[in-house]
């Protein structure tokens, strides 16, 4: 990867490291030491919060998810960093890339298992047998706080393939991120620059993907929201009114923005597209809404849909007007299956 004027120094790297990692395993402790006291106020604020305006129990929903979160991730770094020192000697670089992605990929399979078990969730998902061979490039929409870890649990495990992602730079203050994404091969976006460097580097991170291996973007570049949806289009009109008319038509989603995509189109000019289209969600953008109880019982429907690399045109405009159409195409799915329940909020 090329550095941007935005990329850290190691001395940066290590100080952000030396809060956020002990961050981490002091609210393990203190949590853990509290937990009876904190359970008895969590249950004490649920009965109190059910009596009064008929919520369900979220704070000691919230609490033991909360510490499985803490736990999880600890023991997530602790392995990143046993592999890390395992991987001295030959074939080291593959033992750490192995170790790293395992504990990845269990420390995501427990908060699904969480989520599912303590807020009732159900996933269905359609078109598995669409995911391999790879190498494959996702297109994922990005509707709330959880979705991001669906790949992990709906692709990159079940079929044993190494995604790249695209991540927001601003989850470096997550250490399990920001070290995992680190040991293993990601690129850390600056967003909403246009800079030529960050585009230059998502391609460069497609590069070389072979048939284990995929990389994933958010088109859409952030959660969607109705104030963000309109604010897009508007930003658009200006710049291209045609483009802008027919982003108009997607309603569920944000207008995908093309630089991202086709950077990593160039990068891998033999990898296949994976459209990860997703429904139930929706709503969930900030853990206020989680606290109203809007979570409990979701069933989160998941379609995956393979386009071949044959079927994309090499042009560029060509290539962007293909982008909303597949984006066109999500969005229609997404309201069918939003319209069949009544579990989720349409959107307004």
């Amino acid at each position: 990867m090329q550095r941007g004027p935005a990329d850290e120094k190691r001395s940066e790297k290590i100080g952000r490291r030396l809060k956020t990692i002990p961050s981490r395993f002091v609210a393990l402790v203190v949590v853990t030491i509290l937990f009876p006291l904190l359970l008895v106020l969590a249950l004490a604020t649920d009965v109190v919060r059910f009596a009064v305006l008929r919520r369900p129990f979220m704070a000691t929903r919230l609490l033991a998810f909360g510490w499985i979160y803490l736990a999880g991730e600890a023991v997530a770094i602790t392995a990143f960093t046993l592999s890390w020192m395992a991987s001295i000697g030959p074939g080291g670089a593959k033992r750490l890339e192995r170790g790293t992605w395992r504990a990845q990929q269990a420390f995501f399979v427990v908060l699904v298992g969480a989520l599912k078990r303590l807020f009732g969730l159900t996933i269905e998902v359609e078109g598995h047998e669409n995911v391999e061979p790879g190498p494959v490039i996702v297109l994922i929409r990005h509707a709330s706080i959880i979705d991001n870890i669906l790949p992990s649990v709906i692709i990159a495990g079940p079929h044993d393939l190494n995604l790249r992602y695209v991540i927001k730079r601003e989850l470096r203050s997550d250490p399990g991120l920001d070290i995992g994404g680190d040991l293993l091969t990601n690129y850390f976006v600056r967003r909403g620059t246009g800079a030529d460097i960050e585009r230059e580097n998502i391609r460069m991170l497609a590069q070389g993907i072979g048939p284990g291996e995929g990389t994933l973007i958010f088109p859409e570049g952030t959660r969607f929201t109705p104030e963000r949806r309109a604010r897009a289009i508007k930003k658009l009109a200006e710049r291209d009114p045609q483009l802008a008319a027919r982003a108009e038509r997607i309603v569920h989603l944000l207008p995908p923005k093309p630089g991202g995509v086709l950077a990593m189109l160039d990068g891998a000019p033999d990898a296949d597209v994976l459209l990860l289209a997703h429904a139930g969600f929706d709503g969930l953008r900030l853990i206020s809404d989680i606290w109203r109880g809007e979570l409990i019982g979701r069933r989160i429907s998941i379609r995956l849909t393979r386009v071949p690399r044959s079927a994309i045109p090499q042009d560029r405009a060509a290539c962007v007007a293909w982008l909303f159409d597949a984006w066109e195409d999500v969005d229609r799915w997404v309201g069918e299956r939003l319209a069949e329940r009544d579990d989720v909020p349409l959107t307004p």
